[in-house]
């Protein structure tokens, strides 16, 4: 009798778990692709490659801060002019959270990012920064004492959540929304529980917290009580008072 690959006619393919049929099938095997030094590079653009790139970057992010102490993450602009009210608010808070027994997560870049990492780095603090590849260079800011460069968003973000026991929210743009309304996105479905979120700069953030108040309660789309899953301040006390008190320190 000869073999089933035979018997087939050569229209089936198994390379491991995955079955190829027709003109899905591809020329020669994984092992073949894997020795032979003559092809391309492209394989490493390929989805298959991707979820163990992907993997890896969740493997060196839960290995470098699995031992971190209780932490806040502290997001804001990446444009914030050094010397400015809000970076010296920035400063003011990461100094403060680090006196408060906490360790200082920001994304790891220049401005409000800058800020919280350098009041936590001159307060003796832990001062992580967790990076992203950009198309333009940003780099990790130099107060950062403990860094970890990411190339999937999605990987980053759930570093900044699983160990950070709540948020400090400075003004900021899109990348400082997409942060906040995930946290608040989580903490509205339970996702994670205990985690305070304060929005720090009233004017900055009044008219984010009268629409959602204004339009999206009045029109169904949010509970009245999910205006309550943040706080908003504009003193630095304040703020570190919430966001430690809450976390159940």
């Amino acid at each position: 009798m000869g073999s089933p690959e035979a018997s087939r006619g050569r229209r089936e393919q198994r390379r491991g778990p995955v079955v190829r049929r027709h003109g899905q099938m591809q020329a020669g095997t994984t092992d073949q692709h894997l020795l032979d030094t003559r092809g391309t590079a492209d394989w490493v653009h390929e989805d298959p490659f991707r979820v163990l790139r992907i993997q890896s970057e969740f493997v060196e992010g839960f290995g470098a801060l699995a031992e971190l102490p209780p932490a806040i993450s502290v997001f804001g602009s990446a444009r914030t002019k050094p010397g400015s009210p809000e970076y010296e608010a920035g400063v003011a808070i990461g100094r403060g959270l680090v006196e408060a027994g906490f360790a200082v997560i920001t994304g790891g870049g220049p401005g409000a990012m800058e800020a919280a990492n350098r009041g936590a780095m001159e307060a003796g603090g832990i001062s992580v920064g967790l990076g992203i590849e950009l198309p333009f260079e940003q780099g990790l800011n130099p107060y950062v004492n403990l860094g970890v460069d990411f190339r999937y968003f999605f990987v980053r973000k759930t570093m900044f959540v699983k160990y950070a026991s709540g948020f400090v929210v400075l003004p900021g743009g899109l990348g400082t929304l997409d942060e906040l309304f995930e946290a608040l996105t989580l903490v509205q479905t339970k996702k994670v529980t205990r985690f305070p979120i304060v929005l720090f700069g009233t004017d900055y953030w009044q008219g984010l917290v009268d629409w959602l108040e204004h339009t999206l309660v009045p029109q169904g789309k949010m509970s009245p009580a999910d205006v309550q899953l943040f706080h908003i301040t504009d003193d630095v006390e304040e703020a570190i008072g919430v966001v430690t008190k809450e976390a159940g320190t």
